[in-house]
């Protein structure tokens, strides 16, 4: 189910020539500093809540379906909670979530999408937790994040790449849908810069 969502969703999407060239620079600088440690790629968004949460969960999977060695991670300026929005969308789509660590406002969670594969821990950290091992490339998610992000000494190079927030139709009816969309998109994307960094190494 969740190896359908990530074709159908690079198949179906269509991807803007300005974002096709930055995920392409990305995907060069991924594999010219490609080590046999392997390459850690962190998200960082705002509030670690919604879209640099699906970063690292769609980075998880395209790592192994493509068979990279890319750890992926995510973090905040902020700390908050993996947002349960984010959590029925991913597990709409065949992802497992199970609670490692009870909490009322940050649960951590193990992530998985194979019972043979290794899983994800998933709860909201800031960009430095030591969860993140480090030296690890940048991805921002969203403005205020790119706007408010220190300099970073770990990050190998740091690179700005916004997604709308599905927050906006929190509590409508169009809730679902918007985070199952914004979902698509970053896995097409993700799909595409995976696919992309294979090619190149």
């Amino acid at each position: 189910m969740i190896k359908d969502f990530f074709e159908k969703s690079y198949q179906n999407i269509e991807i803007e020539e300005d974002r096709k060239i930055l995920l392409i620079k990305i995907a060069k600088k991924i594999a010219e500093n490609s080590t046999n440690n392997g390459i850690n790629i962190n998200f960082i968004c705002t509030h670690n809540s919604r879209r640099s949460q699906l970063g690292q969960v769609w980075s998880f999977f395209a790592a192994n379906y493509f068979n990279l060695p890319i750890n992926a991670l995510s973090g905040g300026t902020e700390v908050t909670a993996f947002h349960r929005n984010t959590v029925e969308t991913l597990t709409q789509t065949g992802f497992k979530f199970d609670v490692v660590e009870f909490s009322h406002t940050n649960p951590i969670y193990k992530i998985s999408f194979n019972d043979e594969q290794p899983s994800l821990l998933g709860f909201s950290k800031l960009y430095d937790h030591h969860e993140n091992t480090t030296p690890y490339f940048v991805l921002t998610t969203c403005n205020n994040a790119d706007e408010n992000c220190p300099f970073i000494p770990e990050a190998i190079e740091r690179f700005h790449v916004p997604y709308v927030d599905p927050k906006h139709s929190d509590g409508t009816a169009n809730q679902s849908e918007t985070y199952l969309n914004t979902s698509r998109i970053i896995a097409a994307q993700m799909y595409f810069l995976f696919n992309k960094i294979k090619t190149l190494l």
